[in-house]
């Protein structure tokens, strides 16, 4: 500039002027370009720079069972950071277990079934095969998630749960496949075997409590014909025996305490809660981020890889379905943007249903004087003291499988042995010395669904399971009615048995049991399968078999959401293995596999038991 200037010669004062300020202007307007041009590339470098800061490789949307599993693994690589969202608040208060001990005391479940604090508390439409009943659905909203709310009972599933999988579409996800997983989430008490595992960061140990309860029905069973089985997650799921817990010297063992915890320390990890996720973020069908809401300011974070959901069976595919993912006509209904018209999403949605059998106790011996204010002011000093005595179990220590009737390959009903009385998910008081089993149907045939009510993300979604909707259902039914009572009458309780209290001696017909049933079952807390796994040729698949969310880019699922039908026990341990397994598919680990393990299989199927 200052070479040109050196260079202009002016003949005219007039012209000169002129020519000055033309070049003034000229310098100008070129500063201008200059500096608008900066500040142009500078605003987009600080937004750059500034949605960096706000970036990490994945962010998981859940804290639960499988989102605190993801966060552990995937963070376990340094140049992954990691972000986990969670709705919930944390599971400890000033960092301490016994000052948060109505979580963390293993008999002290029922009080978070019933708590709004650390709980979604769903509700399902009025069931019109049950005498139009409302039916209420906890689920866990706290570090943790369902596994810091749940009964502690650890129970895989039958191997033919998952060869059925992978026959539905879930290719690799066949029993050999998950085993290996199943393992590597686990270190079982008993110790390794070709079934359990003696390494993983979930601690499995069996009852303490020797109960003289636990100790009748056991040998009822067999009295009844049934076989006992030293370990129902091993070789033979069918029989009765002890049942193994996620509890841990004394202590709920929920998925925060085995993973969360161990990795929050990481410097490429983060975790927050009480953070509500609102939106998914798209460019096009590219998943970019996440819109959130924490203490009332809405917020974003962007995902330089993957947004995985892991928000459990219904708030999985309700965010989905808020994000514009899901049957394109519901969402324009409700002035959603359609994303992608995925049909599939908050379809097949399936639960296990149970009741209560009762039988009131002769001998002073259940859970019932433990209930009353002295007593458990004893008992929850102990387990604050040194996490000991008898809340220091869920007292879910027996249980068992079988199948309902010959011809039945493998087991489809389920039974939990309580020495004590449950009235209405705990919160009523029971009434007397009493105990019970839950016992239901593991594979019925009624399939429901999940929709939106709104646009509003603090809405909660239509929940419509559809129980009891078939003849094989209500039949299944009948059957657990039946088969329990003959097992609580057998020799081994003769010492024990008072009069039955549920259904009641009056109830002895197929249709009054049927009029009980409908009067009285109710959920085992298992909802699953809203976002099942299957081909992505297949119109009501959510998921392929690597978990990514088809139709869509860096988006995926993990949680009970993605079962292609729901298997035959409790939910948490599967849904830890889904996320164990996920983990590596998302790590591009090769699959582990273990062949030929062998699995029990009855002599003949032409008899019941």
């Amino acid at each position: 500039m200052s070479y040109l200037m050196k260079r202009f010669k002016c003949h005219s004062p007039v012209m000169c002027k002129v020519a000055g300020s033309l070049f003034k202007v000229h310098t100008l307007k070129n500063t201008l370009g200059i500096n608008e041009q900066q500040f142009t590339i500078s605003r987009a470098s600080s937004h750059l720079s500034s949605e960096k800061a706000n970036s990490y490789n994945y962010i998981i949307v859940g804290a639960g069972s499988a989102g605190c599993v993801l966060a552990n693994r995937l963070s376990e690589d340094p140049q992954s950071t990691v972000l986990l969202l969670e709705a919930g608040p944390k599971d400890t208060l000033l960092g301490s277990k016994r000052l948060m001990w109505k979580i963390h005391m293993p008999a002290a479940l029922t009080y978070n079934l019933c708590d709004e604090k650390y709980n979604w508390y769903y509700h399902t439409t009025p069931q019109r095969h049950m005498d139009d009943r409302v039916m209420y659905w906890p689920r866990g909203r706290v570090w943790g998630g369902s596994s810091s709310l749940n009964a502690m009972v650890y129970i895989r599933g039958h191997a033919e749960d998952y060869n059925r999988w992978s026959r539905q579409g879930a290719l690799g996800w066949d029993y050999e496949h998950c085993l290996p997983y199943f393992k590597k989430a686990q270190t079982h008490e008993l110790g390794p075997d070709q079934y359990r595992g003696g390494n993983g960061p979930l601690h499995v140990s069996r009852g303490k409590t020797n109960h003289p309860l636990h100790q009748a029905f056991l040998e009822a069973a067999q009295q009844a014909g049934y076989p006992f089985t030293d370990d129902m997650n091993g070789y033979q799921q069918e029989g009765f025996g002890w049942m193994d817990m996620t509890i841990h010297q004394g202590q709920r063992w929920s998925t925060a305490s085995a993973y969360l915890r161990p990795a929050i320390s990481r410097p490429n990890f983060s975790v927050a809660e009480k953070t509500l996720v609102t939106k998914i973020l798209f460019q096009g069908t590219k998943c970019i981020g996440v819109e959130y809401v924490k203490n009332g300011q809405r917020k974003k974070v962007f995902a330089i890889k993957e947004v995985i959901l892991s928000g459990g069976a219904i708030n999985s595919p309700q965010l989905l379905m808020l994000s514009g993912i899901g049957n394109a006509d519901d969402l324009k209904k409700l002035g959603i943007p359609v994303v992608c018209h995925l049909p599939g999403v908050g379809q097949n949605l399936q639960d296990h249903l149970e009741v209560y059998v009762q039988q009131k106790c002769t001998k002073p011996i259940t859970l019932y004087t433990a209930q009353k204010p002295l007593n458990m002011a004893r008992i929850g000093l102990e387990w604050l003291w040194k996490f000991t005595g008898e809340g220091a179990t869920s007292h879910l220590e027996s249980g068992g499988f079988i199948r309902s009737e010959p011809g039945v390959p493998h087991p489809d009903i389920q039974f939990h042995f309580l020495p004590s009385q449950v009235i209405d998910h705990g919160r009523v008081a029971s009434t007397m010395e009493a105990y019970q089993v839950h016992v239901g149907p593991m594979r019925s045939t009624s399939v429901g669904w999940l929709k939106l009510k709104s646009s509003d993300p603090n809405d909660h979604p239509i929940i419509e399971p559809n129980y009891l909707s078939t003849e094989r259902d209500m039949w299944e039914f009948r059957q657990c009615v039946k088969l329990t009572r003959e097992i609580f009458a057998q020799k081994a309780f003769e010492k024990f048995r008072g009069p039955e209290v549920r259904p009641g001696n009056h109830v002895q017909s197929d249709k009054e049991i049927d009029a009980f049933i409908r009067q009285k079952a109710d959920s085992a807390y298992h909802p699953s399968c809203t976002c099942k796994m299957g081909q992505p040729s297949d119109s009501t698949a959510v998921v392929d078999p690597q978990t990514k969310v088809i139709g869509v880019e860096n988006l995926r699922v993990v949680d009970a959401s993605i079962m292609p039908s729901v298997v035959t026990g409790n939910l948490n341990a599967p849904t830890i293995m889904i996320a164990e397994k996920a983990a590596d598919i998302i790590k591009g680990l090769p699959a582990l596999q273990e062949k030929n393990v062998p699995v029990y299989k009855p002599k003949t199927l032409e008899t019941q038991r």
